[in-house]
């Protein structure tokens, strides 16, 4: 899918101090984040804070995506979960008309085998009218998609076409990357590893900082994969210390501070989660400051 190769934003879901959603805002970050040059926007992902969302909440987030995005660019909607019929019946029952493709996470919480990951994206594609994205982030579901499980997957289900790899470990990136079928596409879900991967193979990354850097982050994805390395680590470098520092205290808690010093959107965050320490904010608040500069 020529529409996945790049850097896809993951975008926030901005809330005001009411913690009500700041649909203004909303608009602002798919402006900011279509004139940066990005490749297409992932709605209703991790970083969205989705698990916090009632269903009008997100029926709210899609349309002030869809509407502000005006067809520019190809749109990605998160749809996965634990609860394997309950994903399958959205899948069957949802208007995807505005969407090229589904983001679907790994199961979490249940720590199902590898099997039972296989079967449950098995159940998943034979659901999807659109192709499906999975989605391997262990830091956050408690198991593992083994390269093998991707693999079989990919060659077994011909609306796989992609996988999400954000296990932090770029020799298990590279085995995949090493066995996967010629047309199966391997983005980095890790934006520290996302040149390192692209030069190993992949063809691009689901992004947290990108929305905020757009420019310069999706010039070192286009740079990465046309083989211009030392362009490319120049830029990787350049934004390294703030990728450290977005995540330090969570996410998006780190990537909303951003957004608050760019006068794009506050900082505000949905319980469980937190806004970073006023040690982490100053820290943030003089990289970007140096930044932009």
């Amino acid at each position: 899918m020529q529409a996945l190769i790049g850097t896809g934003a993951a975008l926030i879901t901005p809330f005001k101090a009411d913690l009500s959603i700041d649909t203004e805002a909303l608009s602002q970050i798919v402006n900011f984040s279509v004139d940066g040059g990005v490749e297409y926007l992932v709605v209703l992902g991790t970083t969205a804070e989705t698990a916090t969302l009632s269903p009008a909440e997100k029926e709210l987030v899609i349309d002030t995506i869809v509407a502000t995005n005006d067809g520019r660019l190809p749109l990605v909607l998160g749809i996965g979960g634990n609860d394997t019929m309950k994903v399958v019946e959205e899948l069957k029952t949802r208007d995807l008309s505005a969407f090229a493709a589904i983001l679907s996470v790994s199961p979490f919480y249940n720590k199902p085998t590898q099997e039972g990951i296989y079967q449950h994206y098995k159940a998943v594609a034979e659901a999807s009218p659109l192709p499906i994205i999975i989605y391997n982030v262990p830091g956050r579901t408690a198991s593992n998609m083994l390269p093998v499980t991707v693999i079989r997957l990919a060659n077994d289900c011909k609306n796989i076409v992609a996988v999400k790899e954000a296990a932090g470990d770029l020799v298990q990136a590279m085995e995949i990357i090493k066995n996967k079928p010629k047309d199966f596409l391997v983005i980095s879900g890790d934006d520290m590893l996302a040149l390192p991967m692209i030069l190993a193979g992949g063809v691009g990354i689901i992004t947290v900082i990108g929305q905020c850097f757009p420019t310069a982050f999706s010039e070192m994805v286009r740079l990465g994969l046309n083989r211009k390395v030392d362009e490319a680590y120049e830029l990787h470098y350049r934004l390294a210390d703030c990728i450290d520092m977005i995540f330090e205290q969570g996410n998006p808690a780190g990537i909303k501070q951003v957004f608050k010093v760019q006068g794009i959107a506050e900082n505000y965050v949905r319980l469980p989660l937190v806004s970073v320490d006023e040690s982490l904010a100053n820290r943030i608040d003089s990289f970007v400051s140096e930044f932009d500069k």
